[in-house]
């Protein structure tokens, strides 16, 4: 049984990362976040210098097609900082990186359950 999947069914991510500063925020697009975040973290000083290593993902937005994600990648690109500030305040006010959350549902839509795991002796 062979699955197809169309690529433009899949969901689109318009996203916001920065470093542990605030000090540079970076808009993308995406169709997988963590890998996405993965690369980020693998190759941290690809697009920037190491004082800038973007690591931190703060906000993104999920959306049904490609052609939404682009619109709405051009409109936040030409956001000023403040815009992109009181975006990422707006739902995230602590700028904690949302990657925690995205692996904590990753592993729960796996199917490990992480709660009632038995947890071995050392004895």
């Amino acid at each position: 049984m062979q699955i197809q999947v169309n690529l433009k069914e899949m969901k689109k991510y318009v996203y916001l990362v920065t470093d542990r500063n605030r000090s540079c925020i970076h808009v993308g697009m995406s169709t997988d976040l963590m890998k996405t975040m993965a690369f980020y973290r693998q190759m941290p000083n690809l697009f920037f210098d190491s004082g800038k290593q973007l690591t931190r993902l703060v906000y993104f937005e999920e959306l049904n097609s490609e052609t939404t994600a682009i619109q709405r990648f051009k409109l936040i690109s030409k956001f000023t900082r403040i815009q992109k500030d009181k975006m990422v305040r707006s739902v995230n006010p602590d700028w904690v990186d949302l990657t925690i959350g995205l692996d904590f549902e990753s592993i729960l839509l796996s199917g490990v359950n992480v709660l009632n795991t038995p947890v071995r002796s050392l004895s």
